[in-house]
C-alpha cells in the first residue's frame, strides 16, 4: 500500500468515526486529539527527537503530533483527496520574488509525522521584511547586543490576540518549535518568513464579487445542462502576472469585513470611469452589496509564499449581484497592486493564484452555477 493510499484510508476512517467526540472544533471543522510521535520534527525535521523534546507540550515545544482534519458535513472520497492537494504551491521549486530554490519535499514527506532525516530546508527572509516595516515582526530568535546591554526582542503571544496582531489560526492551535510556529499542514522546503511579515498565520481577506453572465438582450446565459454561468471580478497581480481575486492582507486591529471592502476598492475600483455623481451611486451600491456577503471559506491557503514558519490564511466571502443592477454594471480599472482587472467567466479550467480556484468552485456550488 502506498503512502497516499494509507493517508486516504486514514482520512476516510476518521470520517466514518465522526460520531465520536472531538477534542476541539473551529468554524465547523473538528480536530482529533494529538498523539505523540517520534518522527523527525526539527524545523528541518532531521532524525528522531530527543527524549526531552518528546516530553515538550505543543504550547512550548514540538512534542505533539499535528492534529488531523476531520471534514464536517457528509464528505466524499473526492473531499478526502482534496486534503492531500492543499500543499502543492507552497512547495514550488523557486520561491517567488527572491529566486531562491526550496529544498525538494516529495508528496509522501510533507507530513511532519514522516521521518525525513535528509531534510535540509533553505532559510530565507526577504530584505524588505528584515527592514521591519509596520506589517512585519522582528526576528526575536536572536539576542540583541547594544554595548553592555544584552537582551532579546519581545516574544510574540502565540495562538492568541497579541496586542492588535491576530496570531490565532483558523485551523486551531499550531505548534511552537525552536521558538517559532510550525506550518500546520507540513513541510515546505523553506524556513524563515520568506516575503511574509508575520511568524505563523498571516491573515488575508478575499472578496468574491459575482454576477450572472448575460447576452446582449440582458438574458442570463446558461450552459448545455441548463445551469446559469457566473462571472467574477478578477485582477492580474503585478508581482507575477497571475489572475487572482482582489484580496489583500488584514491590517493589525482591522475587522475582516472592512478589509474585504477596502481591498475590493483599492484593487478593482481604483479608477472608475464615472463622474462624481455616478461615483456616489457606485459607493452606495458597494456598501449595499457588501452587507450581504456569504462566507465561502476560512482557513489555510496553499500559497507559494508559505514557509515552514509562516503561512497564509484567509476568509473568502461571496458578494453576488443577482439582478445585475449594482456592481455588475461597473466599468473596471486596476488599482495599486494589479495591472489588469476584468469580469471573468467562471470555469473549472481557469489557472488562478494560490487556492483561489477552490474558493470559486465552492461559490459556484453554493449558487448552483455552471462549473
Amino acid at each position: 500500500m502506498t503512502q497516499t493510499q494509507r493517508f486516504l484510508r486514514l482520512v476516510l476512517t476518521q470520517i466514518s468515526r465522526r460520531s465520536q467526540p472531538a477534542s476541539s472544533s473551529v468554524d465547523g471543522i473538528s480536530f482529533s486529539k494529538p498523539r505523540r510521535t517520534q518522527s523527525g520534527t526539527h524545523l528541518g525535521g532531521k532524525g528522531r527527537r530527543s527524549q526531552h523534546q518528546q516530553q515538550q507540550q505543543s504550547s512550548g515545544g514540538d512534542g505533539a503530533r499535528p492534529r488531523s482534519l476531520s471534514l464536517p458535513g457528509n464528505p466524499s472520497k473526492e473531499a478526502a483527496v482534496a486534503i492531500m492537494k492543499t500543499h502543492v504551491k507552497a512547495r514550488c521549486e523557486v520561491y517567488p520574488r527572491g529566486d531562491i530554490k526550496r529544498f525538494l519535499v516529495p508528496d509522501d514527506k510533507v507530513s511532519w509525522d514522516e521521518l525525513f532525516p535528509e531534510y535540509a530546508p533553505v532559510e530565507y527572509t526577504s530584505p524588505s521584511v528584515l527592514q521591519m516595516p509596520p506589517w512585519a515582526d522582528v526576528d526575536f530568535r536572536h539576542t540583541v547586543t547594544n554595548g553592555d546591554d544584552t537582551s532579546s526582542p519581545h516574544s510574540p503571544k502565540w495562538n492568541q490576540l497579541d496586542g492588535k496582531v491576530n496570531r490565532r489560526s483558523h485551523m486551531g492551535s499550531y505548534q511552537i518549535y525552536e521558538k517559532v510556529p510550525r506550518n500546520p499542514v507540513g513541510r515546505t522546503g523553506m524556513i524563515g518568513r520568506g516575503t511574509l511579515g508575520r511568524w505563523g498565520p498571516n491573515h488575508a481577506a478575499d472578496p468574491i464579487v459575482t454576477r450572472w453572465k448575460r447576452d446582449d438582450n440582458g438574458k442570463v446565459v446558461k450552459d448545455a445542462n441548463g445551469k446559469q454561468i457566473l462571472e467574477f471580478i478578477a485582477v492580474q497581480r503585478r508581482d507575477n502576472g497571475e489572475w487572482a481575486l482582489p484580496g489583500g492582507m488584514v491590517d493589525a486591529g482591522e475587522v475582516v469585513s472592512i478589509t474585504l471592502k477596502r481591498e475590493f476598492g483599492e484593487e478593482a475600483l481604483n479608477s472608475l470611469e464615472a463622474n462624481d455623481a455616478d461615483k456616489k451611486a457606485i459607493e452606495a451600491s458597494i456598501n449595499d452589496l457588501f452587507m450581504k456577503g456569504v462566507e465561502v471559506y476560512r482557513g489555510y491557503v496553499d500559497d507559494p509564499r508559505n514557509t515552514d514558519n509562516s503561512w497564509m490564511e484567509t476568509v473568502a466571502m461571496n458578494f453576488h449581484d443577482a439582478e445585475g443592477t449594482g456592481v455588475a454594471k461597473f466599468k473596471l480599472h486596476a488599482g495599486d497592486d494589479a495591472v489588469g482587472v476584468q469580469w471573468m467567466e467562471l470555469s473549472h479550467d481557469l489557472k488562478l493564484y494560490a487556492s483561489h480556484i477552490n474558493f470559486l468552485q465552492t461559490t459556484a456550488e453554493k449558487l448552483g452555477a455552471h462549473w
